[in-house]
């Protein structure tokens, strides 16, 4: 295939894996790459770091995906630049990649708020190494606050903060006070986890900012019926590692998480085109970049306008994005006429705040509760990548309702905090 086209995708997220998926007939040849070998459905991201899911539940081989594709050759590799007049992208081993047409969709990476120094004692949830590590902080908060005998230091061992209200950090503030006063109940001797504190901290004036004012008083009083304390409107100054400010209140915590912000990833800094405050590229209509119709930004890195909003950056978002790119090159490739300007369906919204709680809004369609619960977990199941993977979740989940327990608790690697 040397004569045809070369498209090359550069992420193998929701918008690269759609593209890609969606040009398998195309008389193109396709190379992407990407940091891992495996496609990851970040919405269940949570789940494996809270012990409810194995990585390999919510994770498949980008390979494997693939391998009844065979326009497609998968590399697993690092891009660091892109050289636009080269037509070229650079690897982080000193190599580049040719190509034809390129799209970039690296996706989003944790933001501090000009606060990095706070990464290394908050970590972010964004890939499955960020899912472990922090498990193996939650786990082993327990286990030290077991052996410890002073009671200031176990106070703060047993303090858990989660700082931002959004999505993520309503469903790990939840799912920690579940661990703490349902799965890990009768397990110790020297403490009591129902003696821990969960905190969720949003500097906004609610938590789930994007829902409706009543879904997002729903899920404040169901984290609390779940024992968690929820402070908005007080933005976190400070955060070291022994705990963190709220405002001037001192807080002693031995485990902080991160769920506040997020920027694009550095990768959009080399196409030497204005960004928006987070890091992201404004693209055209038809999401190429300004001056380069060769060039597409898709996904979180990429600032699309929806009438008078910008498209979120979620899941639904970077696939139809995908797809949308992989149309505008087959019509290309066929001279027809292109496809009109992207437009993103929105399809609501729906975040879980713990066992039989959830919330959605499906324009203007809202429920929460029970209802609402399963009609997240079944969307989910529906969406993720592979027969094996929804056998498996869903059978997780029904030994995790019926029983509470969590069957991935297990310590990998050492703490370093």
């Amino acid at each position: 295939m040397a004569d045809v086209p070369h498209v090359v995708v550069v992420g193998g997220g929701f918008a690269g894996l759609w593209a890609t998926r969606a040009l398998a007939s195309a008389p193109v040849r396709i190379t992407l790459l990407d940091r891992g070998n495996h496609h990851l459905f970040q919405p269940l991201l949570y789940q494996v770091a809270t012990a409810g899911l194995s990585a390999p539940d919510i994770a498949a081989p980008l390979r494997h995906i693939l391998r009844g594709q065979p326009n497609v050759t998968v590399l697993m590799g690092e891009a660091v630049a892109v050289d636009k007049a080269a037509r070229n992208v650079q690897l982080a081993n000193g190599t580049s990649i040719a190509y034809d047409t390129l799209l970039v969709c690296t996706g989003a990476t944790h933001a501090y708020f000009g606060h990095d120094e706070w990464a290394p004692h908050a970590p972010g949830l964004k890939t499955l190494d960020d899912a472990l590590a922090i498990r193996r902080r939650i786990l082993t908060a327990f286990e030290r606050a077991e052996a410890e005998t002073d009671p200031a230091r176990r106070a703060a061992l047993l303090t858990f903060a989660v700082v931002g209200g959004g999505p993520t950090g309503v469903e790990l503030a939840g799912t920690l006070a579940e661990i703490a006063h349902h799965t890990l109940r009768k397990e110790f001797r020297n403490i009591d986890p129902d003696n821990t504190r969960v905190l969720l901290l949003e500097a906004g004036p609610r938590v789930l900012s994007t829902f409706p004012e009543a879904l997002s008083a729903k899920a404040m009083r169901s984290l609390a019926r779940l024992g968690v304390d929820v402070r908005t409107g007080v933005p976190v100054s400070r955060i070291d590692a022994s705990g963190l400010m709220l405002g001037e209140e001192r807080i002693d915590a031995h485990t902080v998480l991160w769920a506040a912000g997020v920027a694009a990833s550095p990768l959009a800094r080399t196409l030497d085109v204005p960004l928006d405050r987070a890091g992201r590229v404004a693209v055209e209509p038809d999401l190429t970049l300004p001056g380069h119709p060769e060039i597409f930004v898709a996904g979180d890195l990429a600032t699309v306008k929806w009438g008078e909003r910008l498209v979120p950056g979620v899941a639904p978002a970077a696939k139809q994005m995908g797809s949308y790119v992989a149309r505008v090159i087959r019509a290309r490739l066929t001279n027809q006429a292109a496809p009109p300007p992207f437009g993103y369906k929105d399809f609501g919204n729906l975040a879980t705040i713990g066992r039989r709680a959830a919330v959605v809004d499906l324009h203007g369609f809202r429920f929460s509760g029970y209802f609402a619960w399963a009609f997240w977990l079944i969307a989910h199941v529906f969406f993720l990548i592979g027969f094996r993977n929804r056998i498996v979740v869903l059978l997780d989940w029904a030994v995790a309702y019926w029983t509470y327990q969590r069957n991935a608790r297990i310590v990998l690697g050492r703490e370093q905090k």
